[in-house]
C-alpha cells in the first residue's frame, strides 16, 4: 500500500498545524515553550517512521530554507511589538552592551572547553562556540509574550540583539578564519565597517520599504512586501551583510513613524494609512511566524538522532557547557542591575539560529569529536530551564488571567494600554 498520496500528505500537513495550534494553547497555560512539544512531536513521527521501514529522506536542505524564512518573521513580529520612547532609551542600550558582553564572555568560555576537551584548534573551536553563544529569539519570544512587560520588552531585545550581533561575528569570524587579512587590529576595524555599512544600507532599505507600502494602492500587497524581505535577507547573506538589520529596522520604523520621521520627513508620513497597514501586518506575520515554527522545529525533531544522547562523554560536555552559560548570564545579568528579574537568569535558550549557525559550518573547521548529542542536549535542557523559571516565577511575572489566554488563542488581542504622554524619541 502506498503512504504517500497526495490525501496522506495534507492530512499530516493539517494535522501538525492543528496539534501545534494546541501546543500553544497549553504552553500558554502551563509556561512550557511549545518548542518542547513540537520536537517532541518530531522525534515521535521519526520513531514511527524507523518502525514501518519508511525511508528517511534528507531534511536539513528543508530545515536550512525554513529556519531563514522563520528567522525573518520572528524578528519582524518582535520588532512589531516594539515600542520606542524616550523612556526607554537607557534599557536598549543597556541591553545591547549586556548582549555583546555576555555573548563574547561565553563564547571564550565554550571555545576554551572545545580547545582543551576536544583538543580542538582555537579557530575551530571559536566557530563552534558562537552559535551555542546566541540567545534564541525563536523560542524566547513566543515564551515572554504574557509575562510583565518590563520582562517582555527586556528580552525581545535582547535576544533580537544576540541573534543579529551572533550571526555577523559567526559569518565575520568565518571568513576571517577561512581568509586572514592581517591582525586583530584589523579584524575590528572590518567588523566595525561592515557593522556600519549594515546600519545605512538597512536603514535606507527599510524607509524605502514602509515607503513602498504605504503607497501601493492595490489590495495585494502584504504578502508582495514579505516577498521583498525576504529577498533582501537573502541577497544581504550572499554579501555577508546582516540583512536582518533591514527587518528589525523596517519593523521598528512601521511601529514607531513619529519617532523615525521627524523634521521634514513628516511630510511623507500618513499616519491614518500606516495605522491601518500596521494592524494588517501584525496579523499576518504572526501567522506566519508560528506555521514556519512549527514546521521548522518538527522537522528539526524528526532529523535527531537520539542514539548519541546515551554517550557519557556528550552527556560530560553539554553539561559542563550549560552550566557555564547559566553562571556567566547570572554574573553578566547581576552586574548590570543591583536587582535584576529573577526570570531573567533562566531566559537563555538555545534555539533556530544555533541550529542553522551550525549547518553551515565549513568543514575545514569541523571538530571530529564533536557530537551532534551536545548540541541537542543543550537545546533541551536550556528551553526546559527555561521552562522551569517561568512556572516558578509565574506568580510575579504572569500578567494575563484565563480570559486573556482564551482571547488570545482566538486570535483576539488585548489593548495595548499605552501612555497618552509618552513622547517618542526623534533619534536625532
Amino acid at each position: 500500500m502506498d503512504l504517500i498520496n497526495t490525501p496522506s500528505v495534507l492530512i499530516a500537513l493539517a494535522a501538525i498545524v492543528i496539534v501545534s495550534y494546541l501546543f500553544n494553547l497549553l504552553a500558554k497555560k502551563t509556561r512550557i515553550p511549545s518548542v518542547l512539544m513540537l520536537l517532541a512531536m518530531g522525534m515521535i513521527l521519526r520513531g514511527a517512521a524507523s518502525a514501518s521501514d519508511f525511508e528517511e529522506p534528507n531534511v536539513v536542505p528543508l530545515l536550512e530554507v525554513l529556519g531563514s524564512v522563520g528567522l525573518i518573521m520572528i524578528v519582524l513580529e518582535a520588532a512589531l511589538d516594539l515600542k520606542l520612547t524616550r523612556q526607554n532609551r537607557g534599557m536598549i542600550g543597556r541591553t545591547f552592551l549586556v548582549t555583546i558582553i555576555e555573548l563574547s564572555a561565553t563564547t571564550a568560555f565554550l571555545a576554551a572547553v572545545f580547545h582543551i576537551g576536544m583538543n580542538a584548534p582555537w579557530v575551530n573551536a571559536i566557530v563552534y562556540a558562537v552559535p551555542l553563544s546566541i540567545l534564541s529569539s525563536a523560542i524566547i519570544i513566543p515564551s515572554v509574550e504574557n509575562c510583565a512587560h518590563k520582562v517582555k520588552e527586556f528580552m525581545i531585545y535582547q535576544s533580537t540583539f544576540s541573534d543579529i550581533i551572533g550571526i555577523m561575528f559567526f559569518y565575520f569570524l568565518v571568513e576571517g578564519f577561512s581568509n586572514p587579512v592581517g591582525g586583530t587590529a584589523e579584524w575590528l576595524i572590518q567588523f566595525g565597517w561592515t557593522f556600519g555599512v549594515s546600519i545605512i544600507i538597512s536603514a535606507v532599505f527599510a524607509y524605502l520599504l514602509v515607503l513602498l507600502l504605504k503607497n501601493i494602492k492595490t489590495q495585494l500587497k502584504l504578502f508582495l512586501l514579505i516577498s521583498v524581505l525576504i529577498l533582501l535577507y537573502a541577497v544581504g547573506k550572499l554579501f555577508h551583510i546582516s540583512s536582518l538589520l533591514i527587518i528589525l529596522i523596517f519593523g521598528l520604523i512601521l511601529n514607531n513613524p513619529k519617532t523615525f520621521f521627524f523634521g521634514p520627513l513628516q511630510r511623507w508620513l500618513k499616519e491614518d494609512v500606516v495605522a491601518s497597514l500596521l494592524e494588517d501586518f501584525r496579523i499576518i506575520t504572526r501567522e506566519t511566524a508560528f506555521i514556519v515554527r512549527t514546521f521548522f522545529f518538527v522537522v528539526f525533531g524528526f532529523s535527531l538522532d537520539l542514539m548519541s544522547l546515551a554517550n557519557p562523554l556528550v552527556i560530560f560536555y553539554a553539561l559542563i557547557a550549560l552550566v557555564g552559560i547559566f553562571r556567566i548570564r547570572g554574573s553578566i545579568l547581576g552586574w548590570s542591575e543591583r536587582k535584576p528579574e529573577p526570570l531573567y537568569r533562566y531566559m537563555a535558550p538555545r534555539g533556530l539560529i544555533t541550529i542553522l549557525l551550525f549547518y553551515s559550518i565549513p568543514k575545514a573547521f569541523h571538530i571530529p569529536a564533536f557530537d551532534n548529542g551536545i548540541l541537542l542536549y543543550i537545546i533541551l535542557a536550556s528551553s526546559i530551564y527555561m521552562a522551569w523559571g517561568m512556572v516558578r516565577n509565574r506568580s510575579k511575572d504572569d500578567t494575563s488571567s484565563m480570559g486573556d489566554v482564551l482571547r488570545s488563542s482566538l486570535g483576539m488581542e488585548a489593548e495595548d494600554v499605552e501612555d497618552e504622554d509618552e513622547t517618542p524619541y526623534s533619534g536625532a
